[in-house]
């Protein structure tokens, strides 16, 4: 047999062992837990632990859990929000709203089945909001995510023949070693890196995943979030996730030198109740960082190209977030006839009809079946002269341009 070379760092492998023992003592018989570290500049990996021992018990510790398909729960969140930043859909800053939505027949809810309303996409994912995300991968696309997946060096495992809205919410199958190959690339600035156990392996620079300003800019919303109870305060970029029915807990997190991503979670794949990444995982990643190193290296600076200002100073695009379909969905304060109501039928005076608008920005101008009739009225309410009975498309068009229609019956 021959001599095999790694890259695993055996003081490092030996002190995460000692915690995968820790993270599942008095925890029940079947918790497990796999923990994997990574040097997102070479693509090393230095520490794999792919269970709290290889006993053959109830936790089934012979099962390499780096390796078995999971659901990434909210993990995938930054790589949508990182691509819709590219796509120019949206900025951090960007305003989103977090409010019951149906996607076709899809209706997702947020975990904790409470709302926030319209909230900034910096808040929308550190609070891990579901219902904001699916709006993003529906205007993306799931089949732009599934291939940014792949590009990641992921290999996705999707149920069905056609990929749905809810991969964003975890409904695909990936492994702790996927997810750590797609956040080395985050932590890179958006290049991937190929992950290796051999020392001395040829890797070659992967292709470039998302900008570099997208990159910064998720990282930058991740580090933003608050350390666990107990845990030091810095700046440590991470995201944790649950998946649907507590069957798996993660906590994935990157300094400026090193990923580590941590899976809790029962090999068999039962649930268990009440486990949440947040509360589970997640302090299990900051010990690793702890027994990886005294203290965190610095993240990078934002890229020269970074648009760093308040959502006021943003373009007027990227000020709120706007679906694909936006252009048939009214602006809140968008000018609409609010009288007479569209399909009615209206009774012609002697000086006119009468009509009126809501909403919008004065002057207004009416149309009747697109001939202007009143041109840059300050006034709400106008009498449109007509030429007699019969059906009549009205519009009226605001100052920017904005313009709802209608279609009555005049007599």
């Amino acid at each position: 047999m021959g001599t095999h070379h790694l890259t695993l760092e055996r003081d490092l492998q030996k002190k995460l062992e000692a915690l995968a023992l820790e993270a599942v003592e008095g925890r029940g018989d079947r918790l497990q837990v796999a923990i994997l570290v990574a040097d997102h500049g070479s693509g090393e990996i230095l520490a794999s632990v792919g269970s709290a021992g290889y006993q053959a018990d109830l936790r089934q510790g012979f099962v390499d859990m780096t390796q078995a398909l999971r659901s990434p729960g909210s993990t995938l969140k930054p790589l949508v929000y990182a691509l819709a930043f590219d796509e120019g859909l949206g900025h951090p800053e960007t305003m989103i709203d977090d409010k019951p939505m149906a996607f076709g027949t899809y209706a997702p809810q947020n975990f904790d089945k409470l709302y926030l309303g319209t909230i900034r996409m910096r808040e929308a994912l550190q609070q891990s909001r579901n219902v904001p995300v699916v709006a993003l991968t529906e205007a993306i696309g799931p089949a732009r995510l599934i291939s940014a997946m792949e590009k990641a060096g992921m290999k996705p495992v999707f149920p069905g023949d056609q990929p749905g809205l809810a991969i964003a919410l975890g409904g695909v199958g990936v492994t702790l070693g996927d997810m750590v190959q797609l956040y080395v690339a985050l932590a890179r600035g958006g290049v991937v890196r190929p992950l290796s156990y051999r020392l001395e392996a040829e890797v070659a620079e992967g292709q470039r995943l998302v900008s570099e300003v997208a990159a910064w800019q998720v990282g930058d919303i991740l580090a933003g979030l608050a350390p666990p109870p107990g845990a030091p305060s810095n700046r440590m970029a991470y995201k944790t996730g649950t998946s649907y029915g507590h069957r798996d807990a993660w906590a994935i997190g990157y300094d400026g030198t090193h990923v580590v991503g941590v899976w809790m979670g029962r090999a068999d794949g039962t649930p268990v109740p009440g486990a949440f990444g947040a509360d589970v995982a997640a302090p299990v990643l900051f010990q690793a960082f702890n027994r990886l190193k005294g203290k965190l290296d610095p993240q990078p600076p934002a890229p020269a190209s970074t648009l760093l200002v308040a959502n006021a100073e943003l373009p007027q695009p990227l000020q709120r977030f706007k679906s694909r379909n936006a252009v048939f969905e009214a602006e809140p304060d968008a000018p609409a006839v609010a009288f007479p109501p569209d399909g009615a039928e209206v009774e012609l005076l002697a000086s006119g009809l009468k009509v009126k608008v809501a909403g919008g920005t004065a002057p207004f101008t009416w149309l009747a079946d697109g001939v202007p009739v009143v041109v840059g009225s300050d006034a709400r309410e106008a009498m449109l002269a007509m030429p007699g009975a019969g059906f009549v498309t009205l519009s009226v068009i605001d100052a920017e341009g904005r313009s709802d229609r209608v279609q009555v019956q005049v007599r």
